[in-house]
C-alpha cells in the first residue's frame, strides 16, 4: 500500500539554526505513527511543513504517492491534512459550531448552513463518541473537552491526516484514555494519526510505527512492538537513561511557609479554595497532588502574589504576607520575588514568558532591578554576560541570546524560565508542571535541578498532575480535591490507590 505521507531529504533551516536536515521517512496509511525526540529535535518544524506553515529549503513532500508543494494550511486542508496543535487555536467566547464554521463558512449567507452544521457535528460526535455539544461556548468546556472541539473541526473538514502535537500534555489519565479510544475510532476507518508526544509510555501504548528525531535528523525508526521504553529514550537522548535519581535523604530545616484557614472565592461566590492549612520547610519538596481544576493552580497563584485571598494568612520566614491590601496587589509578585519566592507558573506561555520578546530579555523578566548600574539603567554587558552562563548551564537550545523566545521550543522555553528563577537564588520556590509538554532528556536535567536546590535548603511546593514526577521528587504529598486538603502522606505511605481516592474527594482517616 502506497504510504499516506512521505519526507524525501527535508531541510529546514531559520537562520544559523538547522531545524530539519535531511529527514527521511514513511508514514503507513490507516496507521498511527509516532514521532518522538526531545525539545528543538525538528519535529513540529517537520509537521509545520507538512501542513504547510512552513516552506521546506529542500526535499520532496509526497501524500498518497504523490508530489506536492503545500504552501498554506488551505492547501493542507485540501489535501485532507489537519493539525491538532499543543495550544488550540479556538476563540474562547465562540460556540463550538462557530469555532468549527470559521473559515470554512461556504457564503455570506450563515443562518440557513448552521442548522446543516449543527446536524453534522451530531452526527460525527454519536460516530466518534466525542461527547461535545455544538452549542457550547469554548470557555465553558474543560481542557478534554477544548480538545474533542479541535478534532472535531478536522473530522468536519474531511482529515484524512491527522496531526496531532503533545496532545496529552493537558490531559487528566481520563481524558487521555477518552482521547485513545477516539484516535483507535479513526484508525479503524482507514485514516493516518501523525502523533507528537514526549510521553513514552503512550507511545508502546497506542503507535505502530516510531520515528525518533534528534538535532534535526532521523535517529532511528522502529516498529513499536520491536522497542522499549528504555531503547526509545535512549536512541532520543544519544546515551543511556537513567531509570531513577539518586536522591540523598531529606534533612528539613527551619519553617519557610506556614498557610493558614486561606479561602478563595470567585466572583459568583464559588468556593475555589477552603481552609487550607499548610507548612513547608528549608530542605524539603511538598508535592500538591490532584486532578487539575482542584485548588492547586489558586493556591500557586496566591501564594506568588498574582491573585488576592479571600481569607486566611500566609506567612514567610516568619513575617506575615500582605496579602490583603487590595490597593497594591500590582506590585505584591515583585516585592514577593524581591523576599526570595521565585515562581515556575503552570503556563509558561501565559505567566512565563513573553514571545515575542528575546532569551536575553526574558531570562531577566521580574529580577531587572538586580541588574541596574549605578545610574538606575540596565547593565545590558552584565544581562548579556548571565543569560549566556545560564544557557550554557541549562543546555538550552540554540544558546541564542538575541533570539526570539517564541522560536524555541516548549522545552527549551521552559529551561530558561527555570533558569532565570534559579538563578534568583530563592528561600521558597513555587513550581508548577514543571515537565509539561517537556522531553524525557529535559524531565531528567529539570528534575537534578529541583533535588539540587532542595539539598542546598530551598523550600520547593511541587505542583504536579503527574504521579511518576511526585514519586520521584517530593518528600511529603499533601492531595487536594475540591479546593480542599485531603490528605497528607509520606513517601513511605506512597500508593496510588489510595492517593486516586483522596484525589477523588475521600478524606484520610
Amino acid at each position: 500500500m502506497q504510504p499516506a505521507v512521505e519526507f524525501r531529504k527535508i531541510s529546514k533551516a531559520f537562520g544559523p539554526v538547522q531545524a530539519n536536515a535531511d529527514v527521511s521517512f514513511a508514514v503507513a496509511k490507516g496507521s498511527i505513527h509516532g514521532v518522538i525526540g526531545e525539545n528543538g529535535a525538528g519535529k513540529s518544524t517537520l509537521m509545520s511543513i507538512l501542513y504547510g506553515y512552513y516552506r521546506a529549503d529542500s526535499g520532496e513532500l509526497l501524500i498518497d504517492g504523490q508530489r506536492r508543494a503545500i504552501r498554506t494550511s488551505h492547501e493542507a486542508i485540501a489535501l485532507g491534512i489537519g493539525m491538532v496543535h499543543q495550544h488550540f487555536m479556538l476563540v474562547e467566547n465562540f460556540t463550538v459550531l462557530d469555532n468549527v464554521m470559521l473559515g470554512a463558512e461556504g457564503g455570506v449567507r450563515l443562518a440557513g448552513q448552521r442548522a446543516q452544521v449543527e446536524a453534522r457535528l451530531r452526527e460525527i460526535c454519536a460516530a466518534y463518541r466525542l461527547e461535545v455539544d455544538p452549542l457550547a461556548r469554548i470557555d465553558s468546556l474543560s481542557v478534554g473537552a477544548q480538545q474533542r472541539v479541535e478534532i472535531l473541526k478536522e473530522i468536519y473538514r474531511s482529515a484524512s491526516i491527522l496531526i496531532l502535537d503533545e496532545p496529552t500534555a493537558v490531559l487528566t489519565a481520563q481524558e487521555t484514555a477518552s482521547l485513545f479510544a477516539i484516535l483507535r475510532l479513526f484508525k479503524e476507518q482507514g485514516k493516518t494519526i501523525i502523533l507528537i508526544t514526549h510521553k513514552l509510555g503512550e507511545i508502546m501504548e497506542i503507535t505502530d510505527q516510531v520515528t525518533v528525531m534528534r538535532g534535526g535528523r532521523v535517529a532511528g525508526a522502529v516498529a513499536t512492538a520491536a522497542t522499549s521504553k528504555e531503547q526509545l529514550a535512549e536512541l532520543m537522548v544519544g546515551r543511556p537513561m537513567q531509570s531513577e535519581l539518586a536522591r540523598a535523604p531529606c534533612r528539613p530545616g527551619a519553617t519557610v511557609l506556614e498557610v493558614a484557614g486561606l479561602q478563595l472565592q470567585d466572583a459568583s461566590g464559588v468556593k475555589l479554595l477552603a481552609d487550607i492549612d499548610l507548612t513547608l520547610r528549608a530542605g524539603e519538596i511538598v508535592a500538591l497532588a490532584g486532578v487539575s481544576g482542584n485548588g492547586q493552580s489558586e493556591l500557586l497563584e496566591i501564594l506568588s502574589g498574582m491573585r488576592l485571598p479571600s481569607a486566611g494568612k500566609v506567612s514567610f520566614l516568619g513575617q506575615e504576607l500582605p496579602l490583603a491590601r487590595r490597593r497594591d496587589a500590582d506590585a505584591l509578585p515583585a516585592r514577593l520575588r524581591e523576599l526570595g519566592i521565585g515562581h515556575v507558573p503552570e503556563d509558561r506561555l501565559r505567566d512565563g514568558v513573553i514571545k515575542d520578546f528575546s532569551v536575553m530579555q526574558n531570562s531577566v523578566f521580574g529580577y531587572q532591578r538586580r541588574l541596574q548600574n549605578r545610574w538606575g539603567l540596565l547593565d545590558r554587558k552584565a544581562i548579556a554576560a548571565r543569560c549566556a552562563r545560564l544557557l550554557k548551564a541549562f543546555d538550552v537550545r540554540p544558546s541564542d541570546p538575541g533570539l526570539r523566545i517564541g522560536l524555541l521550543s516548549g522545552g527549551n522555553q521552559q529551561k530558561v524560565v527555570i533558569a532565570r528563577e534559579v538563578a534568583a537564588e530563592p528561600k521558597l520556590m513555587l513550581v508548577g508542571q514543571p515537565t509539561r509538554g517537556v522531553d524525557i532528556g529535559t524531565i531528567e536535567s529539570i528534575h537534578t535541578e529541583l533535588l539540587k536546590m532542595r539539598d542546598a535548603g530551598v523550600a520547593i511546593l511541587l505542583v504536579s498532575v503527574e504521579l511518576d514526577e511526585v514519586r520521584a521528587l517530593a518528600d511529603r504529598i499533601v492531595v487536594m480535591s475540591g479546593g480542599r486538603i485531603t490528605g497528607e502522606l509520606t513517601m513511605d505511605e506512597f500508593d496510588t490507590t489510595r492517593i486516586g481516592l483522596l484525589m477523588g474527594g475521600m478524606h484520610k482517616t
